[in-house]
C-alpha cells in the first residue's frame, strides 16, 4: 500500500466523504492544495449527494482533469484526452464492483451491497495509482 493510499484511509477516518478522501490524497500532485480540493469535491460524496455516480469515482474524474486539462480558457483542446484517460479508469472500477452508481453499490433497492464505501475508496486509489501515478514514475 502506498503512502497516498494510506492518506485516503486517514482522510476517511477524519470524516472526509468518499470523494474528499480520495481527491485530497492526490490533489497536491497536480497543483491543488488539500483545502481547495476538499471544498471542490464536497458535494461529490454520497453519489453527488443523491446516490448517483460514486464519489470515489467522481474524485478520479476530478484528478484526471487536474492532471490532463490544458486549462486553455480561450480554446480548450484537452477534453478528449481527459475523457480517454478517465474511461478505462471508470471501466476498471465498474469491472471490480459491478457498478459506478452509489445507490447500486450500496444495495439501495436490491438489499445487496456490492461494495462498502471504504472498499470503493480503496479501489479508486488503486486505479489512480495504476492509471495516473505509475505513468509518472
Amino acid at each position: 500500500m502506498t503512502e497516498r493510499m494510506k492518506r485516503v484511509q486517514e482522510n476517511q477516518k477524519k470524516g472526509y466523504n468518499c470523494a474528499q478522501a480520495v481527491a485530497c490524497a492526490y490533489s497536491d500532485l497536480y497543483g491543488v492544495d488539500e483545502k481547495e480540493a476538499f471544498r471542490a469535491v464536497e458535494c461529490f460524496g454520497k453519489g453527488m449527494g443523491v446516490m448517483a455516480t460514486c464519489g470515489a469515482v467522481s474524485a478520479m474524474a476530478y484528478l484526471v482533469g487536474l492532471k490532463m486539462s490544458d486549462a486553455n480558457l480561450d480554446m480548450p483542446k484537452s477534453k478528449v484526452s481527459c475523457y480517454n484517460t478517465f474511461k478505462p479508469m471508470s471501466d476498471a472500477f465498474a469491472q471490480m464492483n459491478q457498478s459506478t452508481i452509489c445507490s447500486e453499490l450500496k444495495g439501495i433497492g436490491t438489499g445487496v451491497v456490492l461494495r462498502s464505501c471504504t472498499g470503493c475508496m480503496e479501489d479508486a486509489a488503486a486505479i489512480i495509482e495504476k492509471y495516473l501515478i505509475q505513468e509518472e514514475a
